[in-house]
C-alpha cells in the first residue's frame, strides 16, 4: 500500500512540476542567473523551478565539503582573487604575502567591497613567536570635520537614531576618511611578509589592465549609490564614478569582462614609487583635487601624517578555547561579550538545557541568541569609540562578571526593547580572506570601503573610489563616537582568531556592517556548541538584528521553521532574506606528528567558504 501511495503521488507530483517548468514557445536563455539580468533574457530559465540535487551522505544540505591541504590554503569571495593568493604561496610566499595579494585583486575583481580608497585590519598568527598580532589600518577623519562644520552644511544629530551615524551623511565627501588600506598592505609585508608589495600588486594590476569576467554575486551588488550634492546628500550619482564603473553606462552583467585602465595606473604608480605615491605624491593630489571639487576639506598633511597601528586583540574563552577579536574602535569585541553572555547565562535562560540541547530548530535557541546579541551590542553603542580620544572600559565589559549581571534583563520567553523607537541601517559591504602557509603562518583580514563604492565618488584618471568609512561617526555631542579631526570612527571591521594556549586553531571571519560580531559569533557557536565543520558553520541559516529599529531578518529556510514562533514572542520580523547575513571564511589547523624524527609538525589545514558569496577555499 504504501508504495503505491508513493508511486501516485510521485505521478502527480511529475505532472505539477511539468506544468509549473513549461515555457511553451519560448527559447530559454543560457546560463541564467534565475535574476532576469543576463542580457536578453526576458523570459525566466526553466531550470529556475529544478529541485536542488543531495549530497550522497553526510548533511544533506551542506554546500560543498571543508577543502583540506597541508602547504597552504586561501579561502575569500572571489575565485581569482584566492587562486592569486595560492600561486604566491607554491612560489615561496609566506601567509602575510599571499594576503596582501588577494586582497590587491579583490580590489580588482570585487571593487564595490574593498579598494586602495579602503579600511584595514588583520589578525597574524606568527609561527616562530607563537604569537598574535593586530593591525588596525583604518581612517582618520579629516582637518575640518566637526561637529560645528557638520552643522553649518545643514547636518545635526538624528533623534531617531541613537546608535552609531547619527546625523552623519551616508554618501559623497562628508563621511570619506583618511584611507589606509595601502599603508596596511606596506606595513604587514615590511613586518612580517617575504615579497616586496610590488610583486604583491603584480597580479591585481595585471586584472586591472587585461580585464576580468565579472562573477555571479558580484555582478548583482555592482551598484553605484548616489553621492552628489554635498549639503542634503544624496540625489545623483557622480559622473566620475557612472564612467568608471557603468562601461557603456550600465553595470555590467555576469560574465562580462569589464577593464579599469585608470587602477591600473595607480596600482602601477605604487608599485614604482611605494606609498608615497599614495600619501604623498601624485594620487594624494588627485584625490585632494576630487574632495576639494565636491566640497571637502581633507588636505594634503593628512594624508601625508597618515600611519595605522599595532594593537593588542582583546579576547576570552569559550568552550575551554581563547577567543580573540579586535578591540575598539573595532565593533568586534561584541562578539566575545555575546557568547560570555550565552555562557554565563544559559543555565538561568534555560535551566537544565544547552544551546546543543536545544538545537537550531527550536525558536528558545534564537530567541536567546537574539537577545544575548541586543545585550552585547547595547553595550558597544554605549562605549565603541576610538580609544586614543575616549577610554573604553574593554576589559569590564569582557569580564565574565559582567556578562553574568546582564542575565536578568532578558525574559527567556519575551522579546525585549532595545531602547526607544529609531531607524538605522546597519548594511555594510566589506571583503574577508583568510590564508595559511606551510610554515604555520595564519592571518585573519578585513578590508573594506564601507558601503558598496563606498562613497560613492571616484578619483578621476584613477580609477578607485574613497570609502565612506566615517559614516559612521556620530553628530551627538554626548555620544564617545561623536566625530572630530584625526579621530577614528565606530567600526564595524571584524577579524577573529581561537587558539589552544600557544597553538592556532583557527582564523575567524564574517563580512558586512553591524553584520560581524553577531555572526562571529553564530559561527563560534555552530561550532563549539552544535559541532559543525567549517563548511556546515557557514551554510547553516543565520540571523541579523540590527539595533536601533529592533529588527530581525531571519534567512527564509530559517523564517520557515521558526519565523511565526518567534514573532509570536514579540520579535520585530522583516522580510526573510539572506543578502544581508554576510559571507563567512575561515581556516582551522589540525597538528599531528612529524612525518619524519626531528621534523616539523604534520599540519592539514580545513577550510569552509561562504556559498552566498562567488568565492572559494583553495589550497596545495
Amino acid at each position: 500500500m504504501k508504495r503505491t501511495t508513493w508511486a501516485l503521488a510521485a505521478v502527480v507530483g511529475a505532472i505539477g512540476l511539468g506544468a509549473v517548468g513549461s515555457r511553451a514557445g519560448a527559447e530559454p536563455p543560457l546560463l541564467s542567473t534565475c535574476e532576469g539580468k543576463a542580457p536578453g533574457e526576458t523570459n525566466r530559465a526553466a531550470a529556475c523551478d529544478a529541485i536542488r540535487g543531495d549530497r550522497a551522505g553526510g548533511w544533506l544540505a551542506q554546500s560543498r565539503a571543508e577543502v583540506m591541504g597541508m602547504h597552504g590554503m586561501v579561502t575569500t569571495s572571489q575565485p581569482l582573487a584566492a587562486q592569486a593568493g595560492l600561486q604566491v604561496l607554491k612560489s615561496g610566499g609566506n601567509a602575510v604575502d599571499a594576503a596582501v595579494a588577494t586582497a590587491a585583486v579583490l580590489s580588482v575583481v570585487e571593487p564595490m567591497n574593498v579598494g586602495v580608497g579602503g579600511d584595514l585590519f588583520a589578525i597574524v598568527y606568527v609561527a616562530k613567536a607563537h604569537k598574535l598580532y593586530a593591525l588596525n589600518a583604518s581612517g582618520m577623519a579629516p582637518s575640518g570635520a566637526t561637529p560645528e562644520h557638520f552643522a553649518s552644511l545643514g547636518y545635526h544629530a538624528d533623534p531617531k537614531n541613537w546608535g552609531s551615524g547619527s546625523g552623519m551623511p551616508q554618501g559623497g565627501i562628508l563621511p570619506v576618511t583618511v584611507p589606509g588600506s595601502v599603508w596596511g598592505w606596506d606595513a604587514m609585508l615590511k613586518r612580517f611578509g617575504t615579497k616586496s608589495l610590488k610583486e604583491m600588486l603584480a597580479p591585481a594590476a595585471a586584472y586591472a589592465e587585461e580585464g576580468f569576467p565579472v562573477s555571479e554575486r558580484i555582478a548583482d551588488d555592482w551598484r553605484l549609490p548616489r553621492a552628489l550634492p554635498t549639503v542634503g546628500c544624496c540625489k545623483t550619482q557622480d559622473p566620475d564614478s557612472v564612467a568608471v564603473w557603468y562601461p557603456g553606462g550600465k553595470p555590467p552583467q555576469p560574465g562580462q569582462v569589464f577593464r579599469n585602465p585608470d587602477l591600473a595606473k595607480t596600482l602601477r604608480l605604487i608599485q614604482a614609487k611605494g606609498i608615497d605615491a599614495f600619501y604623498k605624491g601624485e594620487i594624494a593630489q588627485a584625490i585632494v583635487a576630487k574632495s576639494n571639487a565636491v566640497g571637502g576639506t581633507m588636505t594634503l598633511g593628512d594624508l601625508a601624517a597618515y600611519k595605522g597601528e599595532w594593537v593588542e586583540p582583546v579576547h576570552t574563552t569559550y568552550h575551554g578555547h581563547e577567543v580573540y577579536e579586535l578591540p575598539p574602535p573595532s565593533q568586534d569585541w561584541a562578539a566575545l561579550e555575546m557568547v560570555n553572555v550565552l555562557e554565563q547565562c544559559m543555565p538561568t535562560w534555560a535551566p537544565g538545557q544547552t544551546l546543543a540541547s536545544l538545537g537550531p530548530r527550536n525558536p528558545l535557541y534564537w530567541h536567546l541568541m537574539v537577545e544575548a546579541k541586543k545585550l552585547a551590542y547595547a553595550d558597544l553603542i554605549a562605549f565603541n569609540a576610538d580609544p586614543d580620544f575616549v577610554k573604553v572600559p574593554i576589559e569590564r565589559l569582557l569580564s565574565k562578571a559582567h556578562a553574568k549581571a546582564l542575565c536578568g534583563k532578558v525574559d527567556p520567553r519575551r522579546a525585549s526593547s532595545t531602547g526607544p523607537a529609531g531607524e538605522a541601517d546597519g548594511a555594510g559591504d566589506t571583503i574577508v580572506l583568510s590564508t595559511a602557509d606551510a610554515e604555520g603562518n595564519m592571518v585573519a583580514w578585513v578590508n573594506s570601503n564601507f558601503s558598496g563604492f563606498g562613497s560613492g565618488l571616484t578619483v578621476p584618471g584613477y580609477g578607485f573610489v574613497l570609502h565612506n568609512r566615517g559614516g559612521l561617526f556620530s553628530l551627538d555631542p554626548k555620544s564617545p563616537n561623536v566625530i572630530a579631526p584625526h579621530k577614528r570612527p565606530y567600526n564595524t571591521l571584524a577579524a577573529g582568531f581561537v587558539m589552544d594556549g600557544d597553538q592556532p586553531l583557527m582564523t575567524l571571519l564574517l563580512m558586512g556592517g553591524d553584520m560581524q560580531a553577531q555572526g562571529h559569533a553564530q559561527a563560534l557557536v555552530n561550532i563549539f556548541d552544535l559541532g559543525a565543520n567549517l563548511q556546515m558553520a557557514t551554510d547553516m541559516a543565520r540571523f541579523r538584528h540590527t539595533q536601533v529599529p529592533n529588527t530581525l531578518t531571519l534567512e527564509p529556510s530559517l523564517f520557515d521553521v521558526v519565523g511565526a514562533r518567534l514573532a509570536a514572542m514579540g520579535h520585530r520580523l522583516t522580510p526573510p532574506s539572506s543578502s544581508g547575513v554576510g559571507g563567512f571564511q575561515a581556516i582551522l589547523v589540525r597538528q599531528g606528528p612529524p612525518a619524519k624524527p626531528g621534523g616539523p609538525p604534520t599540519r592539514v589545514y580545513r577550510a569552509g567558504s561562504d556559498h552566498r558569496k562567488d568565492g572559494q577555499a583553495v589550497a596545495w
